[in-house]
């Protein structure tokens, strides 16, 4: 047993242990709740883009819910080892914060070394897309979805049309106009005359050029979010230590 004296000397330690580490714990749980936001967003509005790498639907959106959805449990167990000061809870809370900045760290070094891999296959993807492109089946539509939304049109530019079956027969999709009442069908085949009333940017240049330009911005951001976890790693193993060795007991 330790003695009083030490005792009554850690008590304000761990009270403000157990402060940081609820605060941390708080915004732990917000940032579950974004990613749980994000992946419901990249479901309704981006999964069409992601789609098209492959010939089923990306699971990429459902990744985000759930690790999002488990984040958002965990933070609140976090809150709640805390509050009651189990040195059990706050190790199980620490392994758990390991795991997510490992596999954090682990995604973010793979995406870096992979991402011209990744820009390839995306970009390959996009235009087979526009190759093959038909206004009818579920791809096309995928296309007509992506260059409405992000305002863009062809892969690298709406010239990409140009030698496609479809232009060929009907020209330029109208989802590449900026305003459909000024397309028309003889505007839309004469690729000079398109070229007033369409999107100049091409879709897969747009996404990439965003990207890049922002490379720094979004491993800086991704790496800070990884090791934000030690701080929890940190602070968990401390209060479950303090409280372990002077036999601390909540009141």
């Amino acid at each position: 047993m330790s003695p009083p004296s030490r005792r009554l000397q850690t008590k304000p330690v761990i009270t403000c242990l157990k402060t940081f580490l609820i605060s941390y714990s708080l915004i732990f749980w917000l940032t579950g709740v974004i990613l749980l936001a994000v992946g419901v967003w990249g479901k309704v509005s981006l999964e069409a883009y992601l789609s098209l790498a492959s010939d089923e639907s990306t699971n990429a959106p459902y990744v985000l819910i759930g690790t999002g959805s488990i984040i958002v449990i965990f933070g609140l167990f976090g809150c709640f080892a805390t509050c009651r000061g189990s040195p059990w809870m706050l190790k199980l809370y620490a392994m758990f914060l390991t795991l997510v900045f490992l596999a954090e760290l682990v995604a973010g070094i793979s995406g870096f070394i992979f991402r011209h891999e990744i820009k390839a296959k995306m970009g390959i993807a996009f235009k087979e897309a526009v190759k093959h492109y038909n206004s009818t089946d579920s791809i096309s539509h995928t296309v007509d979805s992506i260059q409405r939304n992000l305002q863009c049109c062809g892969a690298k530019n709406y010239t990409d049309w140009k030698d496609t079956n479809y232009f060929n027969e009907n020209g330029i999709p109208s989802s590449c106009c900026i305003d459909p009442a000024n397309c028309t069908p003889e505007i839309l085949k004469d690729i000079d005359k398109a070229g007033k009333e369409v999107y100049q940017t091409g879709c897969f240049a747009l996404v990439t050029d965003v990207m890049e330009s922002n490379l720094g911005i979004i491993a800086g951001i991704s790496f800070g979010i990884a090791f934000f976890q030690v701080i929890g790693i940190f602070l968990a193993c401390c209060l479950s230590r303090y409280i372990t060795s002077n036999q601390y007991e909540m009141v």
